[in-house]
């Protein structure tokens, strides 16, 4: 299972609900642009636009117009171009919540390798990619422990390696740090930086979280329903 991982880019997106005079343009003209191995903020206030946005990114809800690129491959031309949605958000896009929304009743080994396995990755294969994540993520020693035996920093960092299995090309991260203190906060940004240099990975935090916005080397604010880039102050995490 190989893709091609050009980032992902967002040219003139718009998202209209409603018709005629009850229409509410949630998204007016969106552009953004993540490279591989770049970790990019997502800002902006409530009622902006940014879950809105985040849920056509993540292929749940269809834009009205406008073009999305995954990869090197067009998935979104005011109309989606890939007929299986559903296997487009398990392979190619990683999703990291506030909560890390773990399975239960799996251990943390079964949890990474889940994604994998029902992409039809052979068990063993799934299983060796998650045992390499979870020790490239520190948390190798808790690979059969179940999820109600780790702490939330551990939750937090198993939950990244389930988004990275796949070896998607792009992981959206809906406020990863909003439960975590200063230090685990800024553990987390450090990983997420780590593993998306090392996998080549596009990412995207959306957050408003003032521990961290400081790290990102850019940052797009969205303001009813449109993006401004500017540049981030990249502050070190070492």
């Amino acid at each position: 299972m190989t893709y091609q991982t050009g980032g992902i880019r967002i040219e003139n997106l718009r998202k209209v609900y409603g018709h005629g005079d009850t229409a509410v343009e949630a998204l007016k003209s969106v552009n953004m642009q993540v490279s591989p191995g770049e970790v990019v903020g997502l800002v902006g206030p409530s009622g902006s636009g940014k879950s809105t946005l985040l849920k056509c990114l993540g292929a749940i809800i269809e834009p009205t117009s406008g073009r999305m690129t995954l990869g090197n491959e067009v998935i979104f031309e005011d109309g989606w171009k890939i007929p299986d949605l559903r296997t487009l958000r398990r392979d190619r896009i990683g999703f990291v919540f506030q909560a890390p929304y773990l399975i239960p009743f799996l251990n943390v080994t079964d949890n990474v390798a889940l994604l994998p396995m029902l992409a039809g990755i052979p068990n063993e294969i799934a299983r060796k990619r998650a045992l390499e994540l979870l020790s490239s993520l520190d948390v190798l020693h808790r690979a059969k422990a179940e999820p109600s035996q780790l702490s939330g920093g551990e939750q937090q960092r198993v939950s990244i390696a389930r988004a990275l299995a796949n070896k998607p090309p792009v992981i959206l991260a809906d406020e990863p740090t909003a439960p975590l203190d200063s230090e685990r906060a800024l553990s987390v940004i450090r990983i997420l930086n780590d593993m998306a240099r090392l996998a080549q990975t596009a990412i995207i935090v959306v957050t408003h979280d003032e521990k961290i916005i400081p790290t990102f080397k850019r940052i797009y604010h969205i303001r009813d329903g449109q993006t401004v880039e500017e540049k981030g102050e990249g502050r070190s995490l070492d």
